[in-house]
């Protein structure tokens, strides 16, 4: 049986879910969790379906062996392709969560909302997870979905929220493909970090939805229903751990965690 003082496990190919661990952390401070960033393996979103199954089933063998009460897929296109097997590995007895269904769940709040924009990687679109699932449960709905394959490997070198940056998003969001859209899904936990661009681009006509809100009642909810949720203030610390050490992972890490959390380097596949 669990303990409500055990950690909260999240992963995802880099800097992009520490937006949902910081969103996790927001709403339950009492929580502890253990983040593995799989560096050396980024960006996800080009790589095979098989093979991010392979890192994705790793890292969850780790974080269940560091005792973590849930696993959290802070990453789109792992959640697209490998949650899957990420729900079979942590069985029935540590909670599990991705980061489409919350935000899937999440739209049925918006209200006239029509037309569905989504930008994420390659592997992402393909998949056509969002289109599939919004299509099931909210049938009015329409849905474009356009990959954006520049915008996380920018963002993990750090570039955004300059002129750059801008040049480059204002180009993807453009495209044809986002004509008339009403809300815009960011099918990337990366993109948070360029959230103050997007809205310069749209200037408040189209509707942002990023994951990690989302995500964070999700994983609330099911703490809750478990009696699960952390209720004593803990003096554990956070832990971070890399699979390849990167300075920008660094840099981003200090932006959510004030004071620069330690970070340790840990290759699953030495």
């Amino acid at each position: 049986m669990q303990s409500p003082n055990a950690p909260i496990g999240i992963f995802d190919s880099g800097i992009g879910g520490l937006t949902v661990a910081n969103a996790i952390l927001k709403r339950m401070p009492n929580e502890r969790i253990i983040y593995f960033g799989d560096t050396a393996h980024l960006p996800y979103g080009d790589k095979s379906a098989k093979a991010i199954q392979a890192y994705c089933s790793a890292i969850t063998h780790f974080l269940i062996g560091k005792g973590c009460k849930m696993v959290v897929v802070a990453c789109n296109t792992a959640s697209a392709v490998a949650f899957r097997e990420v729900k079979k590995i942590c069985g029935k007895e540590v909670l599990s969560e991705n980061v489409i269904d919350p935000v899937v769940a999440h739209l049925a709040d918006m209200e006239k909302t029509k037309h569905v924009g989504i930008i994420g990687t390659k592997r992402t679109v393909s998949t056509r997870a969002y289109t599939k699932r919004i299509q099931k449960a909210h049938a009015y709905m329409s849905t474009s979905e356009l990959a954006t394959p520049l915008l996380a490997p920018m963002i993990e070198e750090g570039f955004f929220n300059n002129k750059i940056s801008q040049t480059i998003i204002n180009s993807y969001l453009s495209r044809k493909t986002l004509d008339k859209i009403d809300t815009l899904i960011l099918a990337c936990t990366h993109y948070p970090l360029i959230q103050a661009e997007i809205h310069n681009y749209y200037k408040d006509e189209v509707r942002i939805i990023d994951s990690a809100g989302a995500v964070a009642d999700a994983v609330q909810l099911q703490l809750i229903e478990k009696g699960l949720l952390n209720k004593q203030v803990s003096a554990a610390k956070h832990e971070f751990y890399l699979s390849d050490f990167t300075s920008s992972f660094e840099e981003t890490a200090r932006i959510f965690f004030p004071g620069q959390p330690k970070l340790k380097e840990m290759n699953l596949w030495a």
